[in-house]
């Protein structure tokens, strides 16, 4: 088992599926994709309807983890917030990526994009752009901005992207998100907010011939938990959890 969910306060596994064509939106199909989900899954209870067409079904979040799945206009998502194992999340997507063809009818050559997203979330009542600048630096050429006297940081959200192959359809992607605004550093009054660190694995257009959504899916999350277990976990997490425990 993949201890993920060990290295923040709350860890997700979600998944998303683009198209280039609007996906249907009759009453019918859309209840028949969440109602064919929820046989799979009967603890997704709560479902309703956002703004501009988006439907969303989950399971209660009262006790800490729970399944969510939407849909709108062009995208298909699942999500699992705090999995008990990471496999628990994959297979909840992978009967996501079985459907669609058939709920939503999503053909292969329909797909614009495809992401897998770990996301991190760490509680933390204080400046947050210090906390990522104290845990993992800043590039050398900015270093000495820190040292000039009575100066705060007021953005701090690196973003790293990488193209896996040679035509850049699979890519990766590091990124960070901060909650402290200038008003908190302003008037010194900090609410415990999220920081949230996010290792996202990318396929962009068309799938191959023969080639399914799971197979597709299955590779970028093969390529992400590479990049999890070298350099997100050690290289990132791992630094930003004792920064925020020696604070």
């Amino acid at each position: 088992m993949k201890p993920y969910g060990s290295f923040s306060d709350d860890f997700y596994v979600n998944l998303h599926v683009g198209t280039e064509m609007d996906l249907p939106s009759s009453r019918d199909s859309v209840l028949h994709h969440f109602e064919q989900l929820r046989r799979r899954f009967p603890t997704l209870r709560n479902f309703y309807g956002r703004d501009r067409g988006e439907y969303v079904i989950e399971e209660d979040k009262d006790k800490g983890n729970y399944r969510w799945a939407s849909v709108d206009p062009k995208r298909i998502c699942s999500g699992y917030v705090n999995p008990p194992e990471v496999a628990v999340a994959y297979e909840q997507h992978a009967v996501v990526l079985e459907m669609i063809p058939y709920t939503l009818s999503v053909s292969p050559l329909d797909c614009e994009s495809i992401n897998v997203m770990y996301g991190f979330d760490f509680n933390f009542r204080g400046n947050q752009n210090e906390v990522i600048a104290d845990a993992l630096g800043l590039p050398p050429a900015f270093e000495r901005l820190r040292e000039i006297e009575g100066t705060s940081l007021l953005t701090q959200e690196p973003s790293f992207q990488l193209a896996m192959d040679d035509d850049c359809r699979t890519q990766i992607r590091i990124a960070f998100e901060t909650r402290t605004t200038a008003y908190h550093i302003r008037t010194r009054d900090f609410p415990e907010e999220q920081l949230s660190a996010y290792l996202t694995a990318r396929r962009l257009g068309s799938l191959e011939a023969g080639e399914t959504f799971v197979d597709a899916a299955r590779r970028l999350f093969v390529i992400a938990e590479e990049i999890l277990d070298h350099v997100m976990i050690p290289q990132i997490l791992v630094p930003l959890q004792q920064t925020i425990a020696a604070k």
